[in-house]
This record gives structure tokens, sequence and C-alpha cells, in this order.
């Protein structure tokens, strides 16, 4: 069993204390400044063999710790107290304040990135530089499309696999459910609807069979004094090949509607599946049985890691969340705002002005 050497920046909710505190509802100040909860350092988790079931944990820095395959041997934090805790817990005693020095010290091949989106850019094609083989970050990827470019780039050039947000998306389950698509489960897909772009929650990207080509959008609201400018709106996207995505309030996470069934994903309900069947000259859509894994939360960087760790071992072509697809999502959600904000014109892509960005109210 091929081992790698694997380090952690940022030990934030989504770093450490997802798994080992509770919230502590300050959301408004930067993470370092936000006060360090009581940590229940001794918490165990009941991790199965079989992807898709309960019991995971959701933090990154459990989800590397779990692998047998790989070793923690660092983490970067400006916060003194969580970096204590990680090493009373996990017994690492590389501890570094400065994620800088300690990529360039340690030089990790398994990287989580779990610090504030604005550093994240930075820090991805750092790590490539100091030798990454894989990278995994909390959500949202980037601001700018600048951003999201540079680090799927570098990544691309060094056959770096990028996964990019613990989302439902890297669930095995949208595995699932993208191999019933290729098998013809709903006949060919003409169209998929989501309930919004959501480039930092995205579900639909996953399944384009080419590139985004043009989008119109409406309804787009203000920048709310929360911070996001995040689309709001309704509209529609068309990729080169002519498949249609539509953005509709009140659409489940995904719905892929085939020529012969469809299947849709929410969050409570998970997946469902109906197929066209002959029966007595008619031809009704009757719903089947999902096969295993059906989606059960949580569904944090476990998956995410473990996408890295297939695409390393050969068993996945790319992270089902990647860098490639978020960004995918980011533009065409600035493409949109773009359209709503002209009367809903139509909007080419890709977008010339790369400098543009989305701001968010959470996960900043």
């Amino acid at each position: 069993m091929a081992q790698y050497r694997a380090a952690i920046i940022g030990l934030g909710w989504m770093g450490m204390l997802y798994d080992l505190a509770k919230r502590t509802g300050v959301w408004k100040v930067d993470d370092i400044d936000r006060p360090t909860p009581q940590l229940d350092l001794h918490r165990k988790f009941h991790h199965h063999t079989h992807p898709g079931e309960e019991g995971l944990p959701s933090s990154y820095v459990e989800a590397l710790w779990d692998r047998p395959e790989i070793v923690l041997v660092a983490a970067a934090e400006r916060d003194r107290k969580r970096l204590q805790a990680f090493a009373e817990r996990y017994g690492v005693q590389a501890l570094y304040e400065d994620a800088g020095q300690m990529l360039r010290q340690e030089r990790p091949e398994i990287v989580a990135i779990a610090t504030n989106t604005k550093h994240r850019a930075d820090l991805t094609c750092l790590a490539v530089e100091c030798g990454a083989k894989g990278i995994f970050t909390e959500k949202p990827m980037a601001h700018t499309l600048e951003e999201v470019d540079r680090m799927v780039q570098v990544c691309a050039a060094a056959g770096v696999p990028l996964s990019c947000g613990a989302i439902s998306t890297t669930h095995p389950s949208f595995g699932r459910a993208k191999a019933l698509l290729q098998s013809g489960a709903i006949g060919e897909l003409v169209s998929v609807e989501a309930a919004g772009p959501s480039a930092q929650h995205q579900n639909w990207s996953y399944f384009l069979d080419s590139p985004p080509a043009w989008v119109v959008g409406t309804g787009d609201g203000p920048r709310r004094e929360s911070g996001s400018d995040e689309f709001t709106g309704q509209g529609m996207m068309v990729t080169h090949s002519g498949l249609a995505v539509h953005f509709r309030r009140g659409a489940p996470g995904v719905r892929l509607c085939g020529s012969r069934g469809e299947m849709t994903f929410d969050f409570h309900q998970a997946w469902r599946w109906w197929q066209e069947v002959e029966f007595d000259g008619l031809k009704p859509r009757v719903e089947m049985p999902w096969p295993k894994p059906q989606f059960v939360p949580p569904y944090g960087g476990v998956y995410s890691l473990n996408d890295v760790m297939d695409c390393l071992a050969g068993r996945l072509d790319e992270p089902k969340n990647s860098g490639r697809r978020v960004g995918v999502a980011l533009e065409v959600e600035i493409a949109l705002k773009a359209s709503s904000a002209r009367g809903g014109v139509r909007v080419d892509l890709p977008l010339a002005d790369r400098s543009l960005r989305l701001n968010y109210d959470w996960f900043r």
C-alpha cells in the first residue's frame, strides 16, 4: 500500500472543530478572532468499511487521520489553542502558525486547505510547488475567476487531483447516479434542473456533457447586508452540445430529465429514480428502487479525500467536485448575474474579464 505524508492548513470549523465542538454562533469576524470552543478531544467515531453509510466524521483532519495509507505529519493554524488541541488529539508535533513555512519545510504529499477563502488559491499553488500530489479544499473554492483559473491550471499541469468543497456531490451516491445515467437508465439526458447555480454547493455541473456556451438570467437581487451577492434569480444555461440546465426556484437539488425517465436528488429525500416501462400498450413511468449507495449525511471531508485518493490510485479520472467543475459553476453564476443586470440578455461564455468575483456570507 502506498504511503502519503499529509498536512492540514486551517483548524477552524471544517478543518477540525466540526467533529469535536459545538458551533459558537460567532460568524461575523475573521476566523482567528472567533472563540475556540471547549473541545471533546477524546471523541471516537464508528468508521464503516462501506462508503455511503452513517457514522463518519466530517472534518478534514479526521478524514486524513482515518486513512490507513496516510500519515498525518503537520498542521498550520494561527490560533495556538487549536494547534495545541490538534497535537493532543493526534500526537503530531510539527505545528506551524505560518502555512507557507509548513509547506516548504514539511513538503506534504496530501494537503487539506481549510482556510478563509481569500488565501486558498495562493496556498493551493504553493502546495503544488512544494510537491503535493493531491489537494482538497474547503468551499467556496475562491472569489474570482482568475483565482479559479490559476488553481485549476497549476494542478492540471502537475497532474494533481483537486477537490474543492465537502458538498453532497462528493457522496458516493452521486457516482452511482452518473453510472446509471451513462448506462441509459433514463434514456438520453434531455435537460437538467436545479434550484440555483450555487457555485459553492452545486450539484448540476457534475452531470454536464460539454462546456457551457451561454446563459440568460433574471430576477437577481442586490448584495445582501450579510455580504453575499450570490445569484438569487432564475435562468438557464446551455452547453455547446445543446443540453439545457434550468435554474428554477422550487426545484430540487438536481433533477436529471431523460427521454425514458428521470432521477432527482433532494438533501432530505435523497435520490429517487423513475423509469419508463411498457405495460399493456402503455409506457408509464414507474419509481425504481435506488441501488446502493443511497445518500446518507454527513458528507464531509471523508468523501472529498476519498475522491483524491481514488484519482491517485487510478480508479477515478477527476474528483466529483473537482476544481474544474466548481469553476464552471462559478463562471455560470457570475454570468447569470451579468445577464440579469442587463435585462436578461444572452451572455456568452467564457467570460473575458477574469477579475469578476462572487462574495459570500458564509465560509468566507
